[in-house]
């Protein structure tokens, strides 16, 4: 009796059940700690992120150039370029799209320094400084956009990840070149700051870290990023410490898309966070699932021939769905083999930040209004808002199984520049707001390549007055 209790189970006590909970959560390592819910396993100085044990990652950040703005030629070549961008990438470098539209911190904005001398322009310092503050504090409500493309590679060690990725690095700052993008690669230090301030919306908190901390204080790196608390008991939102958030998606209905939806989602004045998971698919693959598709298509249209033959009415009446699914099928095949074009699998995630839920509420009705233009819907992740959420970080970890297929051309109408900023660094002068992103113009006419104020092209009084302001611009600095 003794070992039968050992060996088995307790006499006389009947077996637990599980429940419903056990039942989907048996098998799974659920996290108990905000670290543990980070999809990342180890962050390296140099950039290189190991994401899974075979799977690393790094991230470029990229400025933006001048699309919007330019003529049709100029966009179908951004177009085009962009387009050849994406064809670089094979079904075994899946890449992802970052768009972080986040508030700014004070520390993080443009100081104005223009010291009060002993003459009698004090008072109109005193004015000019008031106005730059004011001008700065609300270009763009105080967004910042930063721009990111993620992408990992399947290795079995970290030295042959660190080769792959510089590789791979290389070609795609080669690629933006070509289209006049500065980009640049981000260190360790700069992801985890990327990572701080997505985990700590609103909040100002400042991000400190250096890695002469990890051997002193023994953490890791998630230690120094994990925000206070989790919260995904809700279905449909959840809560970043005090923060409420909604993960959702992008369905696409529309047959065709517009270069504008992306844009517009971007302009918006909210505290959000927009990714495009992308997965390439084998060429060879692709043709042949389509070629199956048309085939089985053909099969369908067969049947209803025959069908229509043995009740007495015309053969080539056929049912108007299966004509659509057949043009359109044979047109993507023509695509796939005759274009340049090839097939990718989008994830196309939205979340929102917000600090109340009224707040976030009325942001989801403005996104979803925008999407709502162009012929889409924008879809909660319903019980699935902590995979949305992680699937946002800049990590290239993708939770969400939802993808659509689409072309090449299809999915580079999602085109990821609006207009070029002119934010230079150093003893920069105000030259106004930018129309299209609402943000301040500050340049410094000692780096240019040519150093004389820039005028408008207009004749008569406006130019006069422009040519007098910049004379004038120096007095506050210079008496």
């Amino acid at each position: 009796m003794r070992n039968s209790r050992r060996a088995g189970k307790p006499a006389g006590r009947k077996p637990e059940k599980q429940g419903l909970t056990g039942l989907f959560t048996k098998g799974k390592n659920i996290p108990t700690t905000a670290q543990q819910t980070l999809p990342y396993r180890e962050m390296y100085r140099d950039g290189v992120c190991r994401v899974a044990d075979r799977y690393y990652t790094k991230t470029i950040e990229y400025e933006d150039i001048n699309y919007q703005l330019a003529q049709s030629e100029d966009q179908a070549a951004i177009f085009d370029g962009w387009s050849a961008c994406l064809n670089y990438f094979d079904s075994s470098l899946p890449f992802q799209l970052s768009f972080l539209n986040h508030r700014s911190r004070p520390g993080s904005r443009y100081s104005v320094n223009i010291p009060m001398q002993d003459d009698d322009y004090n008072s109109v310092r005193c004015e000019y400084v008031e106005m730059l503050e004011n001008q700065i504090a609300k270009s763009n409500n105080g967004i910042v956009r930063t721009k990111l493309l993620t992408f990992g590679v399947n290795v079995d060690d970290l030295s042959t990840a660190r080769a792959r990725l510089e590789r791979v690095e290389a070609d795609i700052c080669g690629n933006f070149k070509k289209l006049g993008v500065k980009c640049r690669s981000l260190s360790g230090l700069e992801r985890l700051e990327l990572l701080h301030g997505q985990l700590h919306p609103g909040s100002g908190s400042p991000f400190r870290f250096s890695w002469d901390m990890i051997p002193k204080t023994g953490l890791s790196t998630k230690d120094f990023i994990a925000p206070d608390s989790f919260d995904f008991r809700f279905s449909r939102l959840f809560r970043v410490g005090t923060t409420w958030g909604a993960a959702s998606y992008l369905q696409i209905l529309a047959s065709e898309l517009s270069d504008k939806l992306l844009a517009e989602l971007l302009e918006m004045d909210a505290e959000m966070t927009i990714t495009l998971h992308i997965q390439t698919v084998d060429q060879a693959a692709a043709v042949k699932s389509i070629k199956a598709k048309v085939s089985d298509i053909d099969k369908m249209k067969v049947e209803e021939q025959k069908k229509a033959a043995r009740s007495g009415y015309d053969m080539d009446i056929l049912p108007p769905d299966l004509v659509t699914y057949s043009n359109d099928a044979k047109t993507l095949l023509e695509d796939l083999q005759s274009r340049n074009e090839r097939m990718f699998l989008l994830t196309f995630l939205v979340v929102n930040m917000a600090p109340t839920r009224r707040e976030l509420d009325n942001d989801l009705f403005t996104v979803s209004g925008i999407v709502q233009k162009y012929n889409c819907t924008l879809k909660r992740l319903d019980f699935q808002q902590e995979d949305g959420f992680l699937s946002s970080l800049p990590l290239g970890h993708n939770g969400i199984e939802i993808k659509r297929g689409m072309t090449t051309s299809s999915t580079a109408i999602f085109v990821p520049f609006m207009t070029q900023e002119l934010r230079m660094d150093g003893e920069a002068v105000y030259y106004g707001l930018n129309a299209l992103s609402h943000n301040v113009i500050m340049a410094n006419r000692k780096e240019a390549q040519k150093p004389q104020r820039p005028v408008p092209r207009c004749a008569g009084l406006r130019q006069i007055l422009c040519r007098k302001a910049g004379a004038c611009e120096r007095v506050p600095c210079h008496p």
